[in-house]
């Protein structure tokens, strides 16, 4: 079962809109959904909530050291509170994803994103859960900091807005540990299908 739901992205105003900050996004939008307020913990440089849900102690987490120390943050918490990695839920940005879809995963490679880069440094290995939440890829390679570090135009910023508020009715399943059922609810969540255009003169 997942005991930290960790939302990866940067500090600050200027980063707020930014594709980067897809994961702070959604553990925004949990916290919002189970009535929780993230408040500042220098002890674990980052924004912290915690609650209790069917008996067990869940924790949302928010590093602030900027996403290339990400693990840090997520280290410093589940190593205080014996959290296991596999107890642990990374929600990112996702560049191989589209736009309003989202895959979660169990392990495997950080896949050149800098953020999971160092929780897989920090914690000693890869085997922890990720919501890769799809933000599109610029199609160059060249483009891609860029890319991330902008402010995504409305519909993709509504299509992943959407995606979140769909992915985290998963999130009762990921409580119970039910991961399988996890995966299929967000694999099976697809965005609505966009309405055709009406006839002119209709």
């Amino acid at each position: 079962m997942i005991k930290l739901f960790v939302g990866l992205g940067n500090p600050g105003a200027e980063y707020e809109a930014t594709r980067h900050n897809a994961g702070f996004w959604w553990v925004e939008a949990l916290a919002r959904e189970l009535k929780l307020t993230l408040v500042p913990d220098k002890g674990y440089h980052g924004r912290l909530a915690r609650t209790t849900l069917h008996g067990q102690t869940l924790w949302l987490l928010e590093p602030q050291t900027f996403m290339n120390l990400s693990g840090k943050s997520v280290a410093a918490l589940a190593r205080f509170f014996k959290i296991q990695p596999e107890e642990i839920l990374v929600a990112h940005d996702e560049l191989d994803v589209v736009p309003g879809q989202a895959k979660l995963k169990f392990g495997g490679s950080h896949a050149g994103h800098n953020g999971l880069r160092d929780i897989h440094a920090q914690l000693g290995t890869g085997d922890y859960w990720r919501l890769r939440l799809g933000i599109g890829h610029p199609g160059v390679k060249a483009e891609v900091i860029n890319w991330v570090l902008k402010k995504p135009d409305a519909e993709q910023r509504a299509a992943i807005e959407e995606c979140v508020v769909r992915t985290l009715k998963a999130v009762p399943a990921m409580l119970a540990g039910e991961m399988d059922k996890a995966t299929l609810l967000v694999h099976t969540s697809k965005p609505p299908r966009p309405k055709p255009p009406r006839p002119e003169g209709v």
